[in-house]
């Protein structure tokens, strides 16, 4: 399949295949040379454009989560939440989103700020908070988005437990049920 967006994409694209190729053979410490061999790159393209592995890494776990759960804009709140969490399990069911996520985390440096892509995310989940607020529909914060879908599929699959079908609109609804329960206003957005 042919994807959009010139030869940058295309390098970018084959470059996050081969991060995911590579980790799906259980090769978690493969080096920057390894990864530009399988994607038919120079390393110093990849130098060049990440900088260090882990950006790399950042970067194919961020592309590919942004693009397997994208936000919908259904035109309600509950509608947009869902059509999100139906694509986070889809991608936490499959084995590829597993091992990249597992990765991903195993990665991080205790000194670490936040990941940019929770940060990423949580902008993506803002903008969709914000739609449904100038709807006049009462919306958690992206915090509690976080902490009611998003978490609970990642513990899942960091501790090796299934991601059940209908877990996503188990987890949404469990959110919007705590909402009405608590309307009170959250202590600031995050994200």
């Amino acid at each position: 399949m042919t994807r959009p967006g010139g030869r940058s994409a295309r390098v970018r694209d084959a470059v996050h295949d081969a991060v995911v190729e590579l980790l799906a053979a259980g090769e978690i410490d493969a080096a920057i040379p390894k990864i530009a061999e399988r994607a038919g790159v120079n390393p110093t393209s990849i130098y060049r454009r990440w900088g260090s592995r882990d950006a790399l890494l950042l970067d194919a776990a961020v592309t590919r989560l942004r693009s397997t759960s994208p936000i919908p804009d259904t035109g309600s709140l509950r509608g947009d939440l869902l059509g999100w969490a139906d694509g986070v399990e889809r991608a936490m069911r499959d084995r590829h989103g597993q091992i990249l996520l597992r990765a991903l985390v195993a990665t991080l440096r205790p000194d670490e700020k936040p990941l940019e892509y929770l940060r990423a995310r949580g902008d993506d989940l803002q903008a969709t908070l914000d739609k449904a607020e100038a709807r006049g529909e009462p919306v958690p914060s992206v915090d509690e988005v976080l902490d009611f879908v998003l978490a609970p599929f990642y513990l899942r699959v960091l501790f090796r437990r299934p991601v059940e079908p209908g877990t996503g609109t188990v987890l949404v609804d469990r959110l919007l049920t705590a909402r009405r329960a608590d309307p009170a206003p959250s202590a600031g957005r995050g994200g």
